[in-house]
């Protein structure tokens, strides 16, 4: 993973230098664009490749935002446009109060970034002695260093291990250390772009609950394409796709507004009877006005059961458990199942999140502008593309 960093004396400064930026808000973005012509080879086609075409949002104090999209939705251009790794070409954004373009030395001094990839921790020294490494960059005196790194390395469990190479750390130990030295210099705002990539899933898990703890002591800005991960870590998402915001709200406001079917399981008790039978209950279920499709599931160890289409639980639940009785058919169990973020996505952009995935070009695309100003360090000789 690759970290920016610049040089500075302290911590980052909470002292706001826009006029009319609001004090409760950590990120500012409005009408944010990026466009490039496509590289080919050493040159550059003709192709303008439009990767962020307008995109506003607002990251309240204390908060995890999410940016939810597939590979190549425009999520990791726009967080280089906020750390000021990549220019704007139009719109504007706001970190802390200070204006990404004019103020661009104060912006990094608010900000901790982490990007997607295996870069940015050097192999042959220890946890400590990275951190410590990282820490004189920023410009951090020994004594701070020491106490933060101390702080750190018990925060994400590596206190213990911080003396060993990191060549010999797991790859979700190594991400937890690429945490612990995003936040050394103690940033106001953290943004961390697919922190659980590549991971196992209880690694996966071990970095999800070092994330959620982060707030309300930091603000963090969250990209991924993990429909879980935004759901149990973000208190607002915005949803991307082709390089625009889709839809946006928290995790229970983005399904409640997917208009998609809602899904009731309803496990029975027993041999449901002959096929000739299911087929005749099936057609009295998607007789009722509230149910738009019905069907048997088999294969299941709890049984057999029926899966009911509707667009209002409560009321299909309650005409389906009439025709069930009728019937004469005994009800083991009864699952609700209401819209997931994938199911917002697909409400959203009208196509599934495995279609958005193999469709789009990654984010890489898009070039470092020479006017953008270059981070003044990258971790381990990283690229200044955000190490991807």
């Amino acid at each position: 993973m690759g970290t920016f960093v610049v040089a500075h004396s302290g911590t980052a400064t909470s002292t706001s230098g826009t006029a009319g930026a609001s004090p409760d808000l950590a990120i500012e973005a409005r009408d944010l664009t990026r466009s490039f012509r496509k590289r080919k080879g050493w040159f550059r086609s003709g192709e303008l490749v439009e990767a962020v075409r307008g995109i506003s949002f607002d990251v309240p104090r204390g908060t995890i935002f999410g940016m939810l999209g597939p590979n190549g939705a425009g999520k990791t251009t726009t967080i280089k446009m906020l750390s000021t790794l990549l220019v704007p070409t139009s719109g504007t954004a706001l970190i802390n109060g200070f204006d990404v373009e004019r103020d661009e030395l104060m912006v990094r001094r608010q900000l901790g970034v982490l990007f997607g990839g295996d870069k940015g921790l050097y192999n042959q020294l220890n946890g400590y002695e990275n951190l410590r490494y990282f820490g004189r960059l920023y410009g951090m005196d020994d004594a701070t260093i020491k106490r933060r790194s101390a702080e750190l390395l018990a925060k994400v469990s590596l206190d213990d291990r911080a003396s060993e190479r990191v060549e010999s750390y797991s790859r979700g130990m190594k991400q937890r250390l690429h945490i612990a030295k995003t936040l050394l210099h103690e940033p106001i705002v953290t943004i961390l772009d697919e922190p659980t990539i590549g991971l196992d899933p209880a690694a996966a898990i071990e970095v999800r609950e070092l994330i959620a703890n982060l707030v309300p002591e930091h603000t963090v800005l969250l990209t991924t394409h993990d429909m879980h991960e935004a759901d149990v870590l973000c208190r607002d998402i915005a949803i991307v796709d082709r390089g625009l915001i889709v839809a946006q709200g928290s995790p229970a406001e983005l399904k409640a507004r997917a208009q998609v079917d809602r899904r009731i399981l309803v496990t029975l008790r027993g041999d449901p009877g002959r096929e000739m039978d299911q087929h005749r209950l099936i057609r009295r279920l998607e007789a009722l006005p509230v149910i738009s499709q019905a069907g048997f599931e088999h294969g299941d160890d709890a049984g057999p059961a029926v899966m009911i289409r509707c667009t209002d639980t409560t009321a299909a639940l309650d005409e389906a458990l009439a025709v069930l009785r009728e019937s004469a058919i005994s009800i083991r169990g009864i699952e609700i199942r209401e819209p997931s973020l994938e199911d917002a996505f697909l409400s959203a952009t009208g196509r599934e999140f495995e279609e958005a995935e193999s469709d789009e070009t990654t984010d890489d695309d898009a070039p470092v502008d020479p006017v953008a100003g270059v981070p003044a360090t990258i971790n381990e000789a990283g690229s200044g593309e955000g190490d991807r």
